[in-house]
């Protein structure tokens, strides 16, 4: 089931200050509209588009396309460039809301199973007051309502054609949903996914980004494979032509395995073996990006996302030097990290050991992994 997460961030309000909108200010070392995205990535949704004013579509490396004049006709473009290669499930997300976290967004997508729609919300724990001229004129019974956030999820097909169909004046994606006649399920909320509004708002954001918990976690991994029949060696996911072949079980990349058992390293989950057992006739000649994808669908499952990794390779031919480059692009892609925090370097062991007189190739790596 393919899920896609739509984030509306064509707002121009300048109430949170700063001369910016507030989804393109700085909030620690990176944006706000990045912390969301990171949350969505670390919860394993490998599609994410954002909606942007006009001009904006290149400032992410994520999938754009232009909003409307309102929220809702945002939500509309966003849904129909989606709908190009329509998701099953959609998670439409406020960029004001930096903090979603993958528990969050695996409770909400869950409540999909019994309902087209659901949506996370705080039930409403202060009295209520009824003002007029900033005098109390009256009070608002408070039981069965809730602060509504964000992301809603929704069943692709169904708020595709809510939103079709909708009149204008919608305040949000559940009210489009409701008047669609769809059912919406209720999630409890995080008291820490705020929406940034005002400029105290940041403040308090700051504070949070602060005082969350932050688990570091590094692994290390190391790999041999011997030289045998071949005309080329596959290394980090690139073909070099070669006279002679590496053995193994799998297609032998030493460098893949070596990154992929770093990761399981770091999360403390063994190594290839305990996933893929070389026992196993199924995994007899394997692309190793399978081995390194289900490395990688771990850490974010696990809560974890990429600090960086750093892969060595220890041979003294082929020249790594000239393929270093597209190595680390292929990695980053199958990590879904930023090349500039993935590293492909190569080293000779001075014509000493096996590697010395070629007759393997040996691989180091290390991953530092930090919590979502």
């Amino acid at each position: 089931m393919r899920t896609a997460a739509l984030i509306v961030a064509a707002g121009r309000g300048l109430r949170a200050g700063g001369g910016l909108p507030k989804q393109w200010r700085p909030l620690g070392d990176r944006r706000v509209i990045d912390h969301a995205i990171e949350g969505f990535r670390a919860s394993g949704i490998d599609r994410i588009l954002a909606v942007v004013s006009p001009g904006e579509t290149a400032e992410l490396d994520i999938e754009t396309t232009e909003g409307g004049e309102t929220r809702q006709d945002s939500v509309r473009n966003g849904l129909e460039a989606l709908a190009l290669d329509a998701p099953d499930r959609v998670l439409i997300h406020d960029a004001a809301r930096p903090f979603v976290t993958p528990n969050l967004v695996g409770r909400v997508l869950a409540a999909l199973d019994d309902a087209p729609g659901a949506a996370p919300a705080l039930p409403v724990s202060d009295a209520l007051w009824i003002g007029s001229d900033m005098r109390v004129a009256g009070t608002q019974d408070r039981e069965n309502l809730w602060r509504a956030q964000t992301p809603q999820a929704f069943r692709f097909a169904d708020i595709l054609a809510a939103h079709r169909a909708a009149a204008p004046g919608h305040a949000d994606d559940v009210s489009v949903a409701r008047g669609a006649g769809l059912e919406v399920a209720i999630v409890g909320g995080d008291a820490d996914l705020l929406k940034i509004t005002a400029p105290g708002d940041f403040a308090r954001a700051e504070r949070l980004l602060k005082g969350r918990t932050m688990d570091v976690r590094t692994g290390t991994g190391f790999d041999v494979h011997r030289f045998g029949p071949g005309d080329h060696v596959v290394l980090c996911g690139v073909a070099l032509p070669h006279e002679r072949g590496l053995d193994g079980h799998s297609d032998a990349d030493v460098g893949m395995h070596a990154l992929t058992d770093a990761i399981y390293g770091a999360l403390a989950e063994g190594d290839i073996g305990r996933h893929f057992p070389p026992s196993d006739p199924q995994w007899k000649g394997a692309a190793s990006h399978i081995f390194l994808e289900h490395a990688c669908n771990r850490v974010s499952a696990r809560g974890f996302r990429f600090g960086n990794a750093d892969v060595t390779l220890i041979c003294e031919r082929p020249k790594i030097g000239p393929h270093a480059a597209g190595m680390i692009e292929t990695l980053a892609d199958i990590m879904h990290i930023d090349p500039e925090r993935v590293s492909v370097k190569a080293t000779t062991s001075e014509r000493l050991g096996f590697t010395g007189r070629e007759e393997g190739i040996a691989a180091m790596a290390s991953v530092t992994l930090v919590s979502t």
